[in-house]
């Protein structure tokens, strides 16, 4: 608190909280199998030792022979997948395109498009929407759900 020596009443400051964000009524998105998140651009599909070992169980392969075969180490000491030379996931059938090991994909894939880079405004999730066809339709995450989802990876 501090005193306002003009009146000397005291003051209390009240610390705003940060406005609600422009998603807070929440957000459609239904995948479509469509592949768009697993194809494009090159880039970076961040895994953990976690995601590691439970994509080499799902393919039967060893740890260090998955890693030899599927993951390259960054500069920054983690982990991505491959790609294949265009941009596409290793994992994306080049013929459904589908993911191979949705059941396990790494938390990056699990958390599409709900990325804190395509929350920022809702001009960038506009941008996710012209590209993904789930964007915008299927059920309504909640507030609480799509920043439960944006903190599981920070892209």
């Amino acid at each position: 608190m501090r005193k306002d020596t003009s009146t000397n009443t005291r003051r209390i400051s009240v610390r705003r909280t940060s406005p609600r964000p422009w998603y807070a009524a929440g957000l459609r998105f239904e995948c479509t199998g469509c592949g768009y998140c697993c194809s494009g651009q090159p880039g970076y599909v961040y895994v953990t030792e976690e995601e590691i070992g439970a994509l080499a169980e799902r393919l039967r392969m060893e740890i260090q022979e998955f890693e030899t075969q599927f993951v390259r180490l960054l500069p920054s000491g983690e982990k991505s997948l491959v790609e294949r030379p265009n941009g596409d996931c290793v994992f994306l059938d080049l013929y459904s395109r589908r993911c191979l090991v949705y059941e396990v994909r790494p938390r990056q894939c699990r958390s599409f498009p709900f990325w804190p880079s395509q929350l920022r405004t809702e001009r960038d999730w506009e941008k996710v929407c012209r590209t993904c066809p789930g964007c915008g339709r299927g059920r309504v995450y909640s507030q609480e759900e799509i920043e439960q989802l944006a903190r599981l990876i920070d892209i």
